[in-house]
């Protein structure tokens, strides 16, 4: 093992994205390796058999398999943001749960076998809920600066927007198209989304910066 975390990731994936989000947030250093999800490295399949993305491997060995446990637990060592301070458990379990389901069901229907429109009103439903949330005053959730809810919710909400850009354009979600163009025109999603190449044994270490 390294002196420090290693976290297999993929740039695209919404789970892994927030859990880059939060570990550069808690200013967690971190090995960083990119892999092609058709070809997962037989290092991670050994450390994770489920083969998801995020996994994070400690210094000591200890295997995290969940975003959002990576997230919490990089923030509760290191919060110089004061993230947790604006945490709401049932949000995040909304948007993993029912907000996912359709969003899948929307962006790959044809592997799902289901009706894109309807998983697609069933989503935006639920987007309408998370709209009256925002102060138009301000363009994260919780005020001027994003927090961890931002970062966690938001990865999902921009694959659901880019599925059909033109579409979701025209609906009347002021404050979350507001909060979307906050969100990707940040410092913090720009480190958090560098490009880069496919991890192989051998490779010389990149790091999360």
């Amino acid at each position: 093992m390294t002196d420090l975390p290693i976290l297999y990731s993929f740039r695209r994936c919404p789970y892994a994205m927030r859990a880059r989000l939060a570990l550069l947030a808690s200013q967690t250093d971190c090995e960083i390796r990119e892999v092609k999800l058709a070809q997962k490295p037989p290092e991670m399949l050994a450390l994770s058999p489920k083969g998801t993305v995020p996994v994070l491997v400690q210094p000591d060995g200890m295997v995290m398999e969940e975003s959002l446990d990576i997230m919490l637990a990089a923030l509760r060592h290191n919060d110089p943001l004061g993230w947790l301070s604006h945490y709401n458990s049932d949000l995040v379990l909304k948007n993993d749960t029912h907000f996912k389901f359709h969003l899948d069901r929307y962006k790959y229907s044809t592997r799902y076998n289901t009706d894109a429109l309807e998983h697609r009103a069933k989503a935006l439903g639920i987007l309408n809920e998370l709209e009256r949330l925002f102060d138009p005053a301000f363009p994260f959730l919780d005020g001027q600066a994003m927090s961890l809810m931002d970062a966690a919710l938001a990865p999902f909400v921009r694959q659901f927007a880019a599925t059909d850009t033109a579409w979701f354009d025209a609906q009347r979600l002021p404050a979350i198209q507001r909060w979307l163009m906050a969100f990707t025109g940040s410092r913090l999603f720009e480190r958090a989304m560098i490009r880069l190449p496919v991890w192989q044994a051998g490779d010389c270490p990149v790091f999360l910066t």
